[in-house]
């Protein structure tokens, strides 16, 4: 598996109903606990913006860019979310690697 460091903005459509946005960010929580269980989702945090929004970045297994692509548009808010990807490569004086 390949590592990706994956950052999402979440863009909800305007005049959305607000009970669909909280159930789909329900599902969202709910799909996010399956990819983590499953060994895809490996962290995730949250990176605050200036105008009061945020983005998440994640660290994401995948076997291809384009799995992962599959994967993140499958996703409950896969329709509303922006995301880009850095693919991850290992390196020599990673911490990990040296111990």
């Amino acid at each position: 598996m390949k590592e990706f460091l994956v950052e999402l903005k979440v863009c909800v459509p305007p005049g959305t109903p607000g009970d669909e946005v909280e159930r789909r960010r329900h599902e969202e929580s709910a799909a996010a606990a399956d990819l983590a269980a499953a060994g895809r989702l490996v962290r995730l945090w949250t990176r605050p913006l200036l105008d009061g929004g945020a983005i998440m970045v994640g660290l994401y297994r995948a076997g291809t860019s384009v799995e992962l692509d599959g994967m993140l548009g499958r996703l409950p808010l896969g329709d509303w979310l922006r995301w880009s990807v850095t693919p991850l490569e290992p390196h020599p004086n990673d911490p990990t690697v040296l111990v």
